[in-house]
């Protein structure tokens, strides 16, 4: 596992390099040279290239593959929304994380509000996560930006579910458009975790409904992902335009 300390030299590093195009392919180039060092070996996109053909990856998860079109789409930007006082992406998150690993691919976490918690994960499945911890939204974009440029990672996935709302505000909707463009010209399966839906380009977006049982702590995570509800944000519009023009 690669935590953002790895890394947050070349996030800061616009001070010491000449600004524009050639800035950014330096730092691009430094994270590629970064994760050869610490995962020799493991499968990159471009290593992947060859299943442009199979346009999603299975996460595993029956009813989240079952709202999408049978997973995460890859070249795209999938957003998974769950209100605040909801539950769920926290569960899914783990899946995604523990199927990546499974499949011997691996997956970059951008930590939008540095909360997770590798110590729900053996040391097989944290060899296939590069974990870049940030302070705030304004960070993780950042990070999120240089990841997508690389194009070299599998599956992305960029966590804001607990950044305040003051700080997701800030966060233009332009941005959203250029990670939805340089997502198309790679392969990764990117998928950005919000708690309320806010990407504007996102070409799949799926909610998250159901409350925290109260026996939680006594059920398994399969118990509790059996328990969220999972729709598809467009069949769920399509559904109630229906019900509105006959009321």
């Amino acid at each position: 596992m690669v935590e953002m300390d790895s890394v947050s030299g070349i996030l800061d590093s616009p001070r010491r390099e000449a600004a524009g195009r050639d800035g950014v392919v330096s730092k691009i180039v430094q994270i590629r040279q970064l994760l050869a060092e610490k995962f020799p070996g493991v499968r990159m996109a471009g290593d992947i290239a060859a299943t442009r053909g199979v346009p999603v990856w299975a996460t595993g998860i029956w009813a989240l593959d079952e709202a999408l079109p049978g997973g995460i789409p890859r070249g795209a930007l999938t957003e998974i929304s769950a209100p605040e006082n909801g539950f769920g992406s926290a569960l899914i998150l783990r899946q995604i994380i523990r199927q990546a690993a499974g499949t011997h691919q691996w997956v970059a976490l951008i930590d939008g509000a540095d909360c997770f918690d590798p110590g729900a994960f053996d040391n097989a499945t944290l060899e296939h996560l590069l974990w870049i911890r940030c302070k705030d939204a304004g960070e993780a974009m950042k990070a999120a930006d240089l990841v997508l440029r690389d194009g070299n990672l599998p599956i992305v996935a960029l966590d804001l579910a607990l950044n305040p709302a003051r700080e997701l505000r800030k966060i233009p909707s332009s941005t959203w458009y250029r990670f939805q463009r340089l997502a198309e010209e790679g392969a990764a399966a990117f998928v950005a975790f919000t708690p309320t839906p806010m990407v504007s380009s996102a070409k799949q977006r799926v909610l998250l409904r159901g409350d925290l049982p109260a026996e939680a702590f006594g059920l398994s995570e399969a118990e509790l992902l059996h328990r969220l509800v999972i729709e598809n944000a467009e069949e769920q519009r399509e559904s109630a335009e229906p019900q509105a023009r006959r009321a």
